[in-house]
């Protein structure tokens, strides 16, 4: 089965749909044929990305209005896909955004906030999810991050969530399997995207210059083309970018050489705004 044709037709929901990954998995699959529902909080970006989608491929998107923090937001997408298509077949667990800094200069507050989103919310879209999903016997998609993988100085509450991720997605895999359901645990390494352009509270400085040198960072449009395919394969989780497989094959099988790492950026001063979407 080609790509083009494991989404055409399908009905996918998408949370974090307004930027970055989520924005190129919108864009990437309305061209491979799939009913989209876009969510995300910022309504107006959504709007206009409905319109651009629309323009390209005649197809329109639902949008939804959702915050993955809140209870009852991804319930009233789901069920507005549901009322509209008929049924929902895959749904893109996306939204996140990361908490950096010292261990010393965070606060129980801000491990609170990066769990509400990063874990809570994954949590909330996966429940309200799961019925639809598994009447169609289709797919759920986390996207976690290769700092579930590998934890570095300065980013210990993203590491903590996305290593939750990967928790998560081993534990109930092969329960969900039992349901007819598919789990695919993304796994990216950097990404272009905005997600270290905001800050701790998950406010936006899209003014922000990116702190990583460019020939670290993978286009979206090519990070997306792998996530599209192994989604469309069903792969249990999928290590996006190069720079992120050869991190994780090092975490497996060479440890010392990433704690020696650690030990080297612990002891550097400057931003901590580096980690892996």
């Amino acid at each position: 089965m080609s790509t083009a044709s494991a989404y055409r037709g399908k009905v996918v929901l998408i949370t974090g749909a307004s930027s970055g990954i989520g924005e190129e998995l919108v864009e990437q699959l309305a061209q491979h044929g799939a009913l989209l529902t876009l969510a995300a909080r910022r309504a107006d970006v959504l709007a206009r990305l409905a319109e651009r989608i629309t323009a390209a491929t005649g197809s329109r998107p639902l949008v939804s209005e959702c915050d993955v923090t809140r209870d009852g937001d991804v319930e009233r997408a789901v069920s507005e896909t549901v009322r509209q298509r008929g049924k929902l077949d895959i749904v893109f667990a996306n939204a996140g955004f990361g908490v950096a800094g010292a261990f010393a200069k965070l606060s129980l507050a801000d491990y609170r906030r990066q769990f509400e989103t990063n874990v809570f919310g994954v949590l909330r879209t996966l429940y309200a999810a799961l019925p639809e999903v598994t009447r169609t016997r289709g797919q759920l998609v986390i996207t976690g991050s290769v700092a579930g993988w590998v934890a570095a100085p300065g980013v210990s509450a993203y590491a903590m969530s996305k290593f939750a991720m990967r928790a998560l997605a081993n534990s109930i895999t092969p329960e969900l399997a039992r349901q007819g359901v598919t789990l695919t645990l993304l796994s990216p390494g950097f990404v272009a995207s905005n997600i270290r352009r905001v800050d701790n509270r998950g406010n936006l400085h899209a003014d922000a210059p990116e702190p990583l040198p460019a020939w670290l960072v993978v286009s979206r449009r090519t990070a997306v083309r792998q996530i599209v395919r192994a989604v469309a394969r069903r792969r249990r989780e999928v290590i996006v970018t190069g720079h992120g497989r050869m991190l994780v094959a090092m975490e497996r099988f060479a440890p010392w050489i990433m704690r020696a790492v650690g030990r080297r950026m612990a002891a550097r001063s400057g931003s901590y705004r580096s980690e892996p979407v």
